[in-house]
């Protein structure tokens, strides 16, 4: 027989836990939000991987430790930790701590429920529908569905694998195999979480890019620029200039040039993904032409606006997603630029006929019973393949509830101030050339070391300017001084990316970054 006595654990002990936990969440308070906030500390305390194996004590022992170690160890984790909350991070998409958000964050750790059933989560059931409705009414829809999901790419994966079950709703029971192969429609610029699993569909595309904008957007699945002379040469098209550019062809040949292709090849075309906020240049598809596309050819189209989709907030610059309303779906992150904490991703659609459940529903007769004493309606686990889902609602509608509409647009707004801001100084400063003007909020340039100034002609300066990024990288981060992410990009080497998200940043931060670059490559 099981020895019953209850294990050795503070469980038994309420005095002994709430004096852990107050410890543990001082310990929070001063490294990750006091300190981890303040422009006078380092955003990384950087350490080699073997050191830092050594400071951490990652072995894991017969015997526990004692509070106090146990204390130091949290304080070490934070320590050491990549501070994504400091003024000085432009790392990634995701930057800032909202206090409101992390408030939800904590509570949500701390019920440690799963949303698949209105038994288990009611309050979250039914706050994370009032969070969607929001957020669909944003888009522009006064009806629909949705669902949190754990991140862009796999909201983005959702909205594939809804598009094929809506044309062929009995892959499920035939499988795919019965299928003929499928064709996607998207741009050279999608990121990872764009890339449709290969387990999903086949996906066919062609990537070209065109001189219209340094910025490969959607038309740019046109065919090649020596088609496009050779039908010049024919007479069959004639050259637009806008604004002291050449305008090359964009959707309306475009869909022709692959429908062709697509025939030859005996794929069938059945969803376009149309990008609002590209992952590195921060571009935006002009969606209303691509809906005409959708609709006149009967193509499920999807927005991934996870990166760009708050910019529906500002009514200064929701402009950018003109059209957006005409999508099937869309893929939005409050993570990222409103901050709301990892992880906080939402697939909405305008679908009312519960496609969500009929395309991933299981019916696990263990866990969503139909003879429940509620309405089993509200079980919204059936709608996703993984069932089990975290509470990703609360911490952005107690963000909301604290902010409001009117704080979250000045927030965005604000983003945008401070991106032209930084824009115009680099202007001013030798030794910065912009990738392009930029769109949203993330600016992308070279930094041109002194050695290099004036040298554009040499044969070696791409090369040479390329190994700059990754220098200076090395340097801030050791340092501790900030973090900024770069990357080639087609044919263009190394650039640095800015994300101006923080809703903590200044302009003092915007020169603070241009007098860094500037003191850190001064010797290169």
């Amino acid at each position: 027989m099981a020895d019953s006595e209850a294990l050795p654990s503070l469980a038994g002990d309420p005095v002994a836990v709430e004096a852990l936990l107050r410890a543990v969440f001082g310990v929070v308070v001063d490294e990750a939000i006091q300190k981890g906030t303040s422009v006078s500390q380092k955003v990384c305390e950087w350490k080699e991987p073997e050191e830092l194996k050594q400071l951490l004590d990652l072995e894991l022992r017969s015997q526990g430790e004692s509070q106090k170690q146990i204390l130091e160890r949290c304080r070490a984790v934070i320590r050491y930790s990549v501070k994504t909350g400091h003024p000085r991070f432009f790392n990634q998409l995701f930057s800032g701590l909202d206090p409101h958000a992390l408030a939800g964050r904590i509570i949500t750790e701390s019920l440690n429920t799963s949303q698949y059933t209105y038994e288990i989560a009611p309050v979250f059931v039914l706050m994370e529908e009032e969070v969607l409705r929001k957020l669909r009414a944003l888009v522009g829809w006064s009806s629909g569905d949705g669902i949190f999901c754990p991140g862009g790419s796999i909201s983005n994966m959702y909205a594939v694998n809804l598009a094929r079950y809506q044309r062929y709703p009995d892959c499920k029971q035939r499988g795919l195999r019965t299928l003929p192969p499928l064709a996607l429609f998207t741009s050279k610029e999608v990121g990872k979480r764009h890339r449709p699993n290969p387990g999903l569909l086949i996906l066919i595309s062609s990537h070209v890019t065109t001189p219209s904008r340094r910025e490969l957007r959607f038309w740019d699945l046109a065919p090649t620029v020596s088609e496009w002379s050779r039908l010049m040469r024919e007479g069959k098209w004639s050259p637009r200039i806008w604004r002291g550019r050449l305008v090359w062809p964009r959707l309306r040949l475009t869909f022709h040039f692959f429908e062709t292709f697509i025939l030859d090849s005996g794929a069938v075309p059945f969803l376009v993904s149309a990008t609002s906020g590209t992952t590195v240049l921060g571009a935006f598809d002009p969606l209303e032409a691509i809906a005409d596309v959708c609709q006149r050819h009967g193509l499920w189209l999807h927005v991934d606006a996870a990166w760009g989709g708050s910019v529906l907030l500002s009514q200064t610059h929701r402009h950018l997603l003109d059209g957006i309303q005409r999508a099937d779906s869309v893929a939005w992150n409050p993570h990222k630029l409103l901050a709301a904490g990892l992880q906080c991703s939402a697939l909405l659609l305008q679908d009312t006929s519960n496609l969500l459940k009929r395309c991933h529903g299981s019916q696990a007769s263990y866990l969503f019973q139909q003879d429940k004493f509620y309405d089993v309606a509200l079980d919204t686990g059936d709608k996703v393949v993984q069932c089990g889902r975290r509470v990703d609602c609360l911490k952005l509608w107690l963000m909301w509830k604290a902010q409001g509409d009117q704080g979250l647009e000045r927030r965005i707004d604000q983003a945008f101030v401070l991106a032209r801001y930084l824009v115009e100084e680099m202007k001013k400063r030798e030794g910065f050339e912009l990738v392009m003007e930029p769109e949203f909020v993330n600016v992308c340039f070279w930094f041109v070391p002194p050695s290099l100034r004036g040298k554009q002609e040499s044969p070696d300066y791409h090369e040479r300017l390329s190994k700059v990024a990754p220098v200076l990288k090395e340097r801030m981060v050791k340092e501790g001084s900030m973090m900024i992410g770069y990357q080639p990009h087609g044919t263009r080497g190394n650039f640095f990316r800015v994300v101006v998200a923080n809703s903590a940043l200044t302009c003092a931060d915007m020169d603070f970054l241009l007098n860094e670059l500037e003191r850190l490559g001064q010797d290169l």
